[in-house]
């Protein structure tokens, strides 16, 4: 859901250096740029140069980015610089000598700690990917006659999953999609996200009306919250079922905005009243509503979640989705997810929600 809180493209800056990515190009050049210049600097000097300073700064850059061997082939260097007569560095008194060697052991062994912390991280973030991919896998460019592109951006650094979720599914009943929304965001929310997709892929196979599946879905959060008393779970989503041909797509909305139709140029919302939320029981709301909507070649459905549509920009005024998505359609409709992302990214100075689209083309 909507909080105050992806890079993006600001998405690089989501990680920095200084946040666990790797060390950017110039910090690891700098410590071997120094020993040269200092080097270079005093060979073709006539004179002394009181320019030894520089050279304390070398182990420490080193461990910044090094492993403990080239940071103590940096230390020796630097020592080798101090005190080797050809290079004259102004004849370093021993305090000095004493103090750049101690710096370079202590450079050393918090390199060796660094690099141990590293691996342990680097080990961890590959496991949590793995599990969050698992979790929501990515999505097949074709799922029987309908072809699909996605886009995913999690809120919360250094996830790739939060709030949102989508599938798309071939079954016995047809090719059927789902997006949702669920309350909270970021890693909180992964379990219900979990819960929500595994319940979706066996009503796929299961149940053969779309209503059925909703309920489904909503049964499975109403069980989950009863869990706890103060869980609470609802989460709003649409539901979406293609015809065998193709030529049609059944629609239910369960608090979610409902998908967009790309046809001929131009965009259509698709008039539907959203049902109550998941979690909230559909059962005792009444009957679901749904539409159904005939499609024709080139046709293409477009789902977003509430990240675009309450993308605001620096004077409070929320994205012009539909508007914006008329310009940004012409062209392949493979990055249509990624272009109209950019747009959103040019639009609002910071997006605080997680942001989800899918595009479904049906080859009808």
């Amino acid at each position: 859901m909507r909080v105050p809180s992806f890079r993006r493209d600001r998405e690089p800056a989501r990680r920095g250096w200084l946040r666990g990515a790797p060390a950017p190009r110039w910090v690891r050049v700098l410590p071997g740029a120094l020993v040269v210049g200092v080097g270079v600097a005093t060979l073709v000097s006539p004179h002394s140069l009181d320019i030894g300073f520089l050279l304390g700064a070398i182990p420490p850059l080193a461990g910044l980015s090094y492993g403990p061997l080239a940071t103590a082939l940096m230390g020796g260097a630097t020592v080798a610089l101090l005190t080797v007569p050809a290079f004259h560095l102004n004849d370093p008194g021993e305090t000095d000598l004493l103090t750049v060697l101690f710096v370079a052991v202590l450079s050393v062994f918090v390199s060796f700690v660094r690099s141990r912390r590293d691996a342990q991280l680097g080990l961890e973030r590959t496991v949590a990917e793995a599990a969050q991919r698992a979790v929501v896998p990515p999505l097949p460019e074709r799922v029987g006659p309908v072809r699909c592109a996605g886009l995913y951006r999690a809120a919360q650094r250094g996830t790739l999953v939060g709030g949102d979720f989508f599938d798309v599914r071939d079954g016995p009943y047809g090719v059927r999609a789902v997006m949702g929304d669920v309350q909270g965001h970021g890693l909180s929310a992964v379990a219900t996200v979990a819960s929500l997709l595994g319940a979706f892929r066996e009503a796929v196979l299961d149940l053969p009306d779309l209503e059925a599946v909703a309920a489904r879905l909503d049964r499975r959060l109403v069980v989950d919250s009863a869990r706890s008393r103060h869980a609470e779970l609802f989460a709003t989503a649409v539901l979406l079922e293609f015809s065998a041909n193709a030529r049609a797509v059944r629609i239910v909305a369960c608090g979610h905005p409902a998908p967009v139709l790309l046809r001929a140029g131009q965009v259509t919302e698709i008039g539907i009243v959203p049902w109550t939320p998941l979690g909230l029981g559909l059962p005792d709301s009444g009957p679901l509503g749904a539409v159904t909507v005939p499609l024709l070649p080139g046709d293409r459905l477009f789902l977003a979640s509430d990240g675009v549509w309450e993308a605001r920009d620096g004077a409070g005024a929320f994205y012009p989705f539909t508007g914006r998505l008329a310009v940004l359609a012409e062209g392949d409709c493979a990055d249509l997810a990624e272009r109209v992302w950019a747009d959103v990214l040019r639009h609002s100075e910071e997006v605080r929600d997680d942001v989800t689209m899918l595009v479904l083309t049906p080859d009808a």
